[in-house]
């Protein structure tokens, strides 16, 4: 088996959980199982129902929901510390190819769970398992941590116009 890679998609562009879903869907065509953790997030999205198609992906949003408008609770940080701890054993596992570890990101911004943490888990991975983690904000100490760092930069973006989320589109 080839050895798996640690990426990152970050930056305060759009595309970090569609360019995820999009190499999920290439390894899932060619075989392979993938699992996605999204932390943070609860709500359904567009992505989430890819699992009735695909049987090798695996969906599973481990979050409380959104918490732009307010400051995370205790509840959020129970839910990411939980999140962690059960992607670190899937991780370990070896029962999947890839593992995405979608808006993790944000879970380190608003200090939900500690980057010394999320490295400690990456370093216990299968060794061919494939990793990718995605959200705005990544710290430098996980930038440095990932063999591949893409970074997504909003030059221009319509919903400054007011146009909102479309689904199967932005959600």
């Amino acid at each position: 088996m080839e050895k798996g890679y640690v990426h990152v998609y970050t930056g305060n562009g759009k595309g970090k959980t569609t360019a995820a879903f999009g190499i999920a869907l290439r390894a899932a065509m060619a075989g392979k199982k993938v699992y996605v953790g999204q932390f943070v997030k609860d709500m359904k999205y567009s992505e989430t129902g890819i699992s009735d198609i695909l049987s090798n992906i695996v969906i599973e949003q481990l979050g409380e929901g959104c918490f732009i408008k307010k400051d995370p609770e205790a509840s959020d940080r129970k839910a990411a510390r939980e999140a962690l701890e059960k992607c670190d054993a899937i991780l370990q596992s070896g029962d999947y190819d890839m593992v995405i570890l979608d808006e993790i990101t944000i879970a380190l911004y608003y200090q939900l769970i500690s980057c010394d943490d999320v490295i400690e888990v990456l370093k216990h991975k299968a060794e061919f398992v494939e990793v990718i983690l995605t959200g705005r904000y990544a710290p430098d100490q996980l930038l440095e941590a990932a063999d591949l760092v893409t970074e997504m930069v909003e030059k221009k973006h319509y919903y400054s116009q007011g146009v909102l989320s479309r689904k199967g589109i932005d959600c």
